[in-house]
């Protein structure tokens, strides 16, 4: 597996759902991470630190260009919690859990974000703004209502699925409801 193009097409996927959904500084993108569906195995059973570290290259490349923070989603073995920079915990007022991701509790990516970050958090629970699911992660319970689906022009990294999402806010009211002229009906100011 080429791992150049890993970090590559993350960078170029990252880069197109910014294009495409609008980003303000201190949004957060919650990435979920299969790096055994990446090098073509079945999720969580061929873990490829390797691979987490060609994601993780691809997303540094581009995030703090537009000031986004990270929430890396962890494998179900620990329930997909997140790993965020502690900052990140406190601005949100998210719950801090104790425990450190490690590669078959927490998987490859959320290990490696995790050694990475400053001062790294692990949280239960977060609503981001934009997601990206590598390898069929299951993100959406991490993404604010409403998610909706983003199609990019990539759709694999490595071997892995890729599914990209942004949110919008819920339109309520019915249709006496009046949608004020700033957003459109997708959400879109």
């Amino acid at each position: 597996m080429d791992l150049k193009s890993i970090s590559d097409n993350v960078s170029k996927a990252i880069e197109e759902l910014f294009s495409i959904a609008p980003v303000k500084p201190g949004q957060i993108l919650v990435i979920g991470c299969s790096t055994s569906e990446i090098m073509g195995g079945r999720i969580g059973k061929y873990s490829s630190m390797e691979a987490a570290e060609a994601v993780v290259e691809g997303i540094a490349n581009v995030i703090p260009k537009y000031d986004v923070r990270l929430a890396a989603q962890c494998c179900e073995h620990l329930n997909r919690a997140l790993v965020v920079e502690e900052k990140v915990a406190e601005q949100y007022n998210l719950e801090v859990v104790t425990v450190k991701p490690v590669m078959h509790a927490g998987g490859a990516f959320a290990t490696t974000v995790f050694e990475k970050m400053e001062h790294p958090a692990v949280v239960e629970y977060i609503k981001g703004h934009f997601g990206l699911d590598i390898g069929d992660t299951l993100i959406g319970m991490h993404i604010k209502h409403v998610a909706v689906p983003v199609r990019l022009s990539i759709n694999k990294i490595g071997q892995a699925n890729l599914v990209a999402a942004r949110y919008r806010p819920k339109l309520i009211g019915g249709a006496r409801a009046v949608i004020p002229e700033t957003w459109d009906k997708t959400g879109q100011k």
